[in-house]
């Protein structure tokens, strides 16, 4: 009798060797079937999110790790034959030594490879801090909670800078559940409404799309090694006191008990995602008092974050 360990498990499409098998389907795939596997998922799902996305100017938000990489590669992959449609490349400099410094190489390596521009904006230019020097502060708000604000107005700021009609993030199946459940937990429901991808378009703000919303963040992470692509792999040094991480720790949980649990609480959004957006539509937005920069209050959230920095400095 052969050892269960010596027994080759075969892709159950072509019957080469298997590197990986699909828990919620049950499929035992190769490296050909599982790229095909993820790339198709990709395709189908941006036809979803816009047809304008064949001829666009698209900004990718590129941070280094696995899921920004391999949905700029995918863009690229899927683009490059596209006259029309012009890619580039964003990055956020937080001012996280030691961990930013290192990822920024790995992003211009990148688009290098790539043809690719690169373009960088940082929270010492945007704001006026880097946020090392905002950790140094000790708020009880949390580094984190300054840190989502700050790079979504510089993502949105360097968008409209190169005048893109789209951006790009790498949120995958894992990050799009947990934040399903995080806003529901909250009783969030016009967060939750505002979870994109964006249909309508809001004076200001650049809408957002998800290529990869609908991939585990484990087959992430393998496609990325199967197609050989460079990443920063390393955690962000204040992660560990974000809320989000008892979210992932719950729906991972949940996942292994129950494979399929993650895809089941993205299609239940996706459901009554059209009821939310008409119970909840995009609101009006104004123009902040001291920055200009549209809102739904008198003043943006970043300005409102600014002026406590300044109290606690």
């Amino acid at each position: 009798m052969i050892p269960a360990f010596l027994i080759m498990i075969l892709c159950s499409k072509c019957h080469k060797p298997a590197i990986t098998v699909i828990r919620y389907s049950g499929a035992h795939l190769c490296s050909q079937h599982f790229v095909e596997f993820v790339e198709r998922r990709v395709k189908k799902d941006l036809k979803k999110q816009g047809k304008t996305m064949n001829n666009s100017r698209i900004a990718v938000a590129v941070s280094g790790g696995k899921d920004s990489i391999v949905t700029l590669h995918l863009l690229h992959d899927l683009f490059e034959s596209r006259p029309l449609v012009q890619l580039y490349a964003i990055t956020v400099d937080e001012g996280i030594k030691g961990y930013r410094d290192a990822s920024l190489e790995v992003v211009q390596k990148n688009c290098n490879i790539l043809g690719i521009e690169h373009h960088v904006i940082s929270f010492k230019d945007a704001v006026g801090k880097t946020m090392d020097e905002i950790a140094a502060l000790h708020d009880d708000l949390g580094e984190c909670s300054y840190c989502g604000v700050f790079r979504r107005m510089c993502l949105n700021t360097m968008a409209k800078d190169l005048g893109v009609d789209k951006l790009a993030t790498g949120h995958n199946l894992d990050d799009m559940a947990q934040s399903i459940l995080m806003n529901f937990v909250n009783g969030d429901m016009q967060k939750l409404a505002r979870l994109g991808p964006h249909e309508r378009i809001q004076p200001g703000l650049i809408p957002r799309v998800l290529p990869v919303r609908t991939i585990p963040e484990k087959e992430m992470m393998l496609y990325a090694f199967v197609k050989n692509m460079k990443f920063h792999n390393a955690e962000c040094p204040y992660s560990t006191r974000a809320l989000r991480g008892q979210f992932r720790c719950i729906v991972d949980d949940l996942e292994y008990r129950n494979p399929g649990t993650r895809h089941s609480i993205f299609q239940s959004y996706e459901c009554i995602r059209e009821m939310l957006m008409e119970k909840y539509p995009p609101v009006d937005l104004n123009h902040c008092l001291q920055c200009g920069e549209p809102t739904s209050q008198k003043l943006c959230k970043t300005c409102i974050l600014l002026e406590r920095i300044r109290r606690l400095f």
